[in-house]
């Protein structure tokens, strides 16, 4: 693909994804100036909440992640979370990519219908199925 066709589907993505970025974005912007950390990683922004591997019994240890995205926007508690999670956080990131603002109605739909199934709701979904399933090819490329 030539190098023009490339940059115009990068930035198609990037522009389908923008609404969802917003989103991270507003929930970073207090976060950074609380003193989280920021940098980009292949065109993702990612923001460490903390320095620190050991956060004691901090507010942070209560969130139910330890990782999460919003278009090319994710957050992590620590840099080491988003160094360990990035494969799996990145492939949601592709997702929102593929299904833009859908995407916020496609990932809790999902979770209902395992719930139904009588699945579990995180594990069974099945955009976490496919980012375990791509960070699983990631760590066994490397």
């Amino acid at each position: 693909m030539p190098n023009a066709t490339k940059f115009l589907h990068r930035l198609l993505r990037y522009i389908w994804g923008a609404p969802c970025s917003v989103v991270g974005l507003v929930l970073a912007a207090p976060l950074l100036l609380a003193g989280a950390k920021a940098h980009s990683v292949c065109g993702v922004l990612e923001i460490a909440l903390s320095q620190q591997e050991k956060l004691g019994f901090s507010l942070l240890n209560r969130l139910p992640f330890c990782a999460i995205t919003f278009g090319h926007v994710v957050i992590g508690l620590t840099e080491h979370n988003l160094e360990h999670l990035r494969a799996h956080e990145h492939e949601h990131v592709r997702q929102y990519e593929r299904w833009g603002l859908f995407f916020f109605l496609a990932y809790p739909a999902s979770s209902l219908y395992q719930w139904v199934c009588g699945n579990n709701p995180y594990w069974d979904n099945r955009f976490e199925v496919q980012a375990r399933l791509s960070a699983a090819n990631a760590k066994n490329e490397a």
